[in-house]
């Protein structure tokens, strides 16, 4: 029987410059919105600041930040797995810094299943979610859409345009888990166009029990990423 998983998924308010996201040396980004789909459930629950004052706020205050932390932790708390990609290295990171709950943040980042790094514990690389969607035959993101051009439109009012591409990330997120878990195994399309795919025996492993996999062989690459790169905000 499948789990019962718990997608989730954040966008972040502030633009980043460049196209290579690297966002760390302009934190705090602020998250504009956020996603949750359960499995059980008909649509994804969607979060933004503002609730019951006539339209969304720039972002999520800190007390609606730390709501999302407790819908959370309450959610696992009655038997949900969360499931992400890439949850590990940045949604938890920002929602931890948003809310100021680092400690409950850090718990439930090691608990959750984040696909991506599953994947990289094993091959030594990540996959993109798109890609990954693409190879399994599972919808991804809207064409012409990412999660760098979201903070944009956020901040020009087309929020609607924003909720659904962050509501279609956690549907894309959730199908992709219960697919992948179901053929024990997790298929993509590389850059180049060609198929790949990585082999789970046991299923998706939470972040904690990917991080007990042994480490690939990596001496084929010119700059392998490490581990460091996903959990260093854990710390200790």
């Amino acid at each position: 029987m499948s789990r019962t998983f718990l997608a989730f998924d954040i966008e972040t308010a502030k633009e980043v410059p460049g196209d290579d996201f690297n966002w760390k040396p302009h934190r705090p980004l602020g998250i504009s919105c956020a996603a949750t789909f359960a499995v059980d459930s008909d649509a994804p629950r969607l979060w933004h600041g503002g609730v019951g004052s006539g339209a969304p706020s720039p972002r999520l205050n800190r007390d609606e930040s730390a709501r999302l932390v407790n819908y959370l932790s309450e959610m696992v708390a009655a038997g949900y797995m969360i499931v992400t990609w890439n949850g590990l290295a940045f949604d938890f990171d920002i929602l931890a810094e948003e809310s100021g709950l680092a400690v409950e943040c850090q718990k439930l980042a090691v608990e959750q299943v984040d696909m991506m790094f599953h994947v990289f514990c094993i091959k030594g690389f990540p996959v993109g979610l798109d890609n990954a969607a693409r190879g399994s035959g599972v919808k991804g993101k809207p064409a012409g859409m990412s999660g760098i051009k979201a903070p944009q439109l956020w901040q020009r009012g087309e929020y609607q345009t924003v909720l659904d591409y962050v509501g279609q990330d956690v549907r894309t997120t959730l199908e992709l888990a219960s697919l992948s878990e179901q053929q024990k195994s997790l298929r993509w399309l590389t850059q180049k166009g060609t198929r790949s795919d990585c082999s789970l025996p046991s299923g998706w492993l939470s972040v904690r029990d990917a991080m007990r996999l042994p480490r690939p062989d990596t001496s084929w690459m010119n700059k392998p990423m490490s581990r460091s790169h996903f959990t260093a905000w854990l710390g200790s």
